[in-house]
C-alpha cells in the first residue's frame, strides 16, 4: 500500500507569466450629440500619440505593453480616460505632454503619474 501524499509534498502551482506586463485602455467612445464623452475630447489623438510612443522606446510586444482602444469605460465625466492594468490606475489627460508622460513614468518606469490621476468620485 502506497502511503499517502504529504501536502507539503505537492509543488504549489506556479503563477503564470502575463503576455503583457501592462495594457493601456483609452476610451474612444462617441455618444449622441449633445452627450458629453471622451471621442469629443481628442482621445483618438491621445490613442494614437501613445501606441506611437510606446512603439518608439521599444516598450511594445509580448512581455512589454500592449495599447489598446476601448468603447465606453463609464467615466465620461474625466474625459478624456484612459486606465492601465494591471494597477488600474485611470487617468485623464488632454495633450501629447501628457500621454508622453505617461509613457515614460508608468508604461516604462512602473511610476504613477500623480497629476493626471482621475478623481475616484468621478463617472458618468
Amino acid at each position: 500500500m502506497t502511503p499517502p501524499i504529504s501536502q507539503d509534498a505537492v509543488p504549489a502551482p506556479a503563477k503564470a507569466a502575463s503576455y503583457y506586463e501592462r495594457h493601456i485602455f483609452f476610451c474612444l467612445n462617441q455618444r449622441p450629440p449633445g452627450e458629453d464623452c471622451c471621442a469629443n475630447h481628442q482621445a483618438q489623438e491621445g490613442f494614437d500619440r501613445c501606441k506611437s510612443q510606446v512603439k518608439a522606446a521599444g516598450l511594445a510586444g509580448p512581455g512589454k505593453v500592449r495599447v489598446n482602444k476601448a468603447g465606453c469605460l463609464d467615466r465620461c465625466a474625466g474625459g478624456p480616460v484612459a486606465v492601465v492594468y494591471p494597477e488600474a490606475v485611470w487617468y485623464s489627460y488632454v495633450d501629447a505632454h501628457d500621454i508622453d508622460e505617461i509613457v515614460e513614468s508608468h508604461l516604462k518606469n512602473g511610476q504613477v503619474v500623480e497629476r493626471l490621476l482621475m478623481p475616484a468620485h468621478l463617472g458618468r
